[in-house]
């Protein structure tokens, strides 16, 4: 499973780059959120994918057996943030169109003459 989650994140990571290194505003937001995640998904397959049981351990009952809670209470707060950050980013970015009316990385440059 691990393998099949180590190919989700690598198509993840590659769709997020390609679209935060494209011209459009609106498409550097998508890249960002799909770069969070993955690294959403990182979290949760470094924390290890095993442990069918809820994680509270009794006595003489083996610890592997067990799901293992910090890396879903990390991802839980990374998402949170993520979502503000998200929110925070489409703000900008609407205000932006408003004032320049473009989302076009080129169009927004301050040191160029455009009409």
């Amino acid at each position: 499973m691990e393998i099949v989650m180590a190919i989700v994140i690598g198509v993840l990571f590659t769709a997020a780059i390609y679209l935060i290194l494209s011209k459009s505003l609106l498409r550097v937001i998508i890249g960002t959120g799909l770069i969070s995640h993955g690294a959403h998904l990182l979290l949760l397959t470094m924390g290890g994918l095993g442990g069918k049981k809820p994680p509270v351990i009794a006595k003489g009952i083996a610890n592997s057996e067990f799901a293992d809670p910090l890396p879903q209470a990390l991802i839980l707060t990374a998402i949170v943030i993520s979502f503000g950050v998200t929110a925070f980013i489409l703000v900008l970015a609407y205000r932006a169109y408003q004032e320049l009316g473009t989302d076009s990385m080129d169009m927004m440059k301050g040191t160029d003459n455009h009409e």
